[in-house]
């Protein structure tokens, strides 16, 4: 641990004043990780701050008759090194003075309150700029209204209540299961246009009883709910109310069971719901079932992934903050990074640390990383999704909040860097060090080329590929092939029988001998009627070579030299078939290829490469030999999209990657357009591929700088998502 410097430069400025504590400051006490902490609690405009026991001890002396030397100078006497040093009595005291909970008598107030009270607003304005995608809008103080609702509810807000919801919600589960087929079925309808409208009207409805879930259980514990508005979830209104005063409840799991209390009562309307949805299942086209299942859809899906997830600053941040007791988890967790770089690239050893504990560290060091990762995957998703519907504004939102979220950070770092205080022995060296880093991003990511590999799925096809088919009528008598055998040009496959087609052969044959017998009577006596029982025979014979070319046909054979696929020939033993009737399919399995599926985000650079005009090599695993990886060469490329697959193993239910249409019985209608490309296999090890087998592909680009792909596949995701 570093050593902290004592003085401070600036302790003359506040070394003989007599400030005191507000008498309308409230503190409570708390327990975090085994250690005692003071929460002090500003009512007027309802901020928190958070003091260790020496800093508590240090304001607490702070009566207006001692001055602030002589505060500093007695924590020094009681508690030698762990008392706090000038600076960080002088950030304590500019803490507490700014926000109004210090007053001093020495100077004129009025003044000092309103300026500081604009301050307050300037910098809630700021905020909620910054913060666009989360914008507030206050409407009234709800507190009256919750206290009149919490009796009424307080039975249920207990240990009793919390077994009744278990059982309510696993009741509506084992009624739900039966029906699970149908319940997915109907998610493409309750997000389709025509319900945004009740949509809409269902989320504010259920999210005004999640908020009144947390201000019920909030009050119940002694707490006050002093404001209530609409937050503008990316431009969409959802009510909100003001909770934080359960960071003043002493016991964790009372604030983790106000941070859960939304998600309770959302998971009961959900349950509630979903009892009504499984009670008009006979009238699903009614108003009730639709908005039983909007109400269910809503209650449960955007509770799970947003309210209850920790990466957010909702709910469940606030419930694993509490849990793990890390308050503040999202600030320290920045600073920290933060401490990182100014303790290790900018060699600031008296910079303060966000945590002294090691477990701390690792905790917050974790979430930082993954709280950033998911700020950068949430800003993306938020306003591509935006630019989707409405092309304008989804622009004007990420133009507007890539200057908030980065451009206006980097101009702060800047600002640090140009007068910080802390830099004002070794700015040079930082701005040195800050043009390193710079250049350590910026030559391998914008510079350095680097292979462009993409990826798509494919499966072994036959270019030969031919259905056997029933030529006549019949009984299968037997079957001589199963898939997976291979057969060769005029093999018999199957074979069946008809009797009646026997019966009608020999009833051709004896006609054919009544009139021969007849005509050569006709030659000794009437020569004139020779010449018309010729042209009988002639026809009678015709109509026996047809009759017996059906009987050949009566054994199925192989058309080509392959292997039989698809249905089995031996399971329509014992069945009647008609002429025309598939039996199985036939592949020519030397002749095989891969035939490859590319979205419409991928397929310039595949056509660019059939025209000559890019240089391409294709590498090919089989998902059932990973180990395996075959060279090939693309023979052709299908510029024209289309939504039919080449295989039902490309799609979700056939273990591919691709979905497929909600209203699809084959298995092969894809979701959006796909083209199609068609690789021939190189002579590499390993190479024997079935027909439907899978294989995943691996395309090389020629190499260019990260910067460069990373620019090319966001524009093509543009483009598919706003249809440019």
């Amino acid at each position: 641990m570093s050593e902290r410097p004592t003085f401070s430069p600036f302790w003359h400025r506040v070394r003989a004043l007599r400030p005191r504590l507000r008498p309308h400051v409230q503190i409570t006490r708390q327990h975090y990780r085994g250690e005692r902490w003071h929460v002090v609690h500003d009512p007027s405009s309802n901020q928190f701050y958070r003091l260790n026991p020496i800093a508590h001890e240090f304001v607490g002396l702070l009566d207006g008759r001692r001055t602030v030397e002589e505060v500093w100078e007695l924590c020094l006497t009681r508690h030698a090194d762990a008392a706090p040093t000038q600076n960080e009595a002088l950030q304590l005291i500019a803490q507490l003075y700014g926000a109004n909970l210090l007053s001093v008598d020495a100077s004129p107030e009025v003044e000092q309150l309103l300026r500081r009270g604009r301050d307050r607003l300037k910098k809630k304005a700021i905020g909620q700029i910054v913060g666009i995608m989360y914008f507030k809008i206050r409407l009234f103080n709800p507190d009256r209204l919750v206290a009149a609702v919490e009796p009424v509810l307080r039975p249920l807000i207990s240990r009793l209540g919390l077994v009744l919801w278990a059982g309510l919600v696993f009741f509506a589960l084992l009624s739900l299961a039966p029906h699970a087929r149908t319940l997915m079925g109907d998610a493409s309808s309750a997000i389709a246009p025509s319900n945004w409208g009740w949509l809409s009207v269902v989320f504010i409805l259920t999210k005004a009883v999640h908020e009144l879930g947390h201000a019920v259980i909030l009050k119940r514990f002694g707490g006050q709910v002093p404001e209530c508005g609409l937050m503008l979830l990316v431009l969409f209104p959802a009510p909100y109310v003001d909770a934080s005063a359960a960071w003043t409840l002493e016991n964790k799991w009372r604030r983790i069971a106000v941070g859960a209390g939304g998600m309770l009562f959302e998971l009961c309307i959900a349950s509630v719901a979903a009892l009504v949805w499984v009670g008009t299942l006979g009238a699903e086209g009614s108003l009730t079932h639709q908005l039983a299942y909007n109400a269910m859809f809503i209650a449960s899906v955007s509770t799970v992934l947003f309210n209850a997830n920790p990466l957010m600053r909702f709910d469940g941040y606030y419930m694993l903050s509490d849990l793990i007791e890390i308050p503040n988890l999202m600030q320290r967790s920045q600073r920290l990074i933060q401490h990182f770089f100014k303790r290790h690239a900018y060699r600031l050893k008296h910079e303060p640390a966000p945590t002294t504990s090691p477990s701390e560290r690792w905790v917050l060091a974790l979430y930082g990383v993954l709280s950033l990762a998911y700020r950068l995957f949430l800003f993306l998703s938020i306003t591509l999704h935006v630019m989707g519907v409405m092309f304008g504004l989804g622009l004007l939102l990420a133009l507007w909040t890539s200057a908030m979220w980065f451009f206006l950070p980097v101009g702060k770092f800047i600002h640090w860097l140009a007068a910080g205080p802390a830099l004002h022995d070794r700015r040079w060296r930082a701005v040195g060090v800050s043009l390193l880093l710079a250049l350590a991003v910026i030559i391998p990511v914008g510079l350095v080329p680097f292979p462009d590999h993409r990826r798509a799925s494919g499966v072994v096809e036959a270019r030969l590929r031919t259905g056997v088919y029933f030529g006549v009528d019949g009984f299968v008598e037997e079957a001589f092939a199963r898939p997976g055998d291979r057969v060769e040009a005029g093999q018999r496959i199957a074979r069946l029988s008809n009797p009646e087609l026997e019966q009608r052969i020999t009833a051709g044959r004896a006609q054919i001998a009544k009139v021969r017998s007849l005509m050569l009577q006709a030659t000794l006596e009437q020569p004139v009627a020779v010449d018309v029982y010729e042209a009988q025979l002639d026809a009678l014979e015709e109509q026996l070579g047809f009759l017996l070319t059906r009987r050949e046909a009566l054994d199925v054979v192989a058309p080509h030299a392959g292997v039989i696929v698809g249905a089995d020939p031996d399971a329509l033993v014992g069945s009647y078939a008609r002429e025309g009737q598939a039996i199985c399919e036939l592949v020519d399995d030397a002749s095989l290829h891969i035939v490859a599926s590319l979205g419409q985000r991928e397929n310039a650079w595949a056509i660019s490469a059939q025209r000559g005009d890019l240089e391409l090599r294709a590498h090919a695993r089989f998902l059932s030999r990973a180990y395996v990886s075959v060279p090939c060469a693309v023979e052709e490329v299908i510029e024209a999209g289309q939504r039919t697959l080449a295989h039902g193993a490309l799609a979700y239910a056939g273990g591919g990657t691709i979905q497929t249409q909600s209203d699809d019985r084959t298995g092969r209608q894809a979701s959006a357009k796909q083209f199609e490309v068609l690789l021939a296999p190189g002579p590499g090890p390993g190479w024997r591929g079935s027909p439907g087998e899978r294989v995943a592909l691996r395309f090389t680009l020629p190499a260019r700088p990260l910067a460069f792909q990373w620019a090319d596949r966001l524009h093509k995701l543009i483009q598919s998502r706003v249809k440019l």
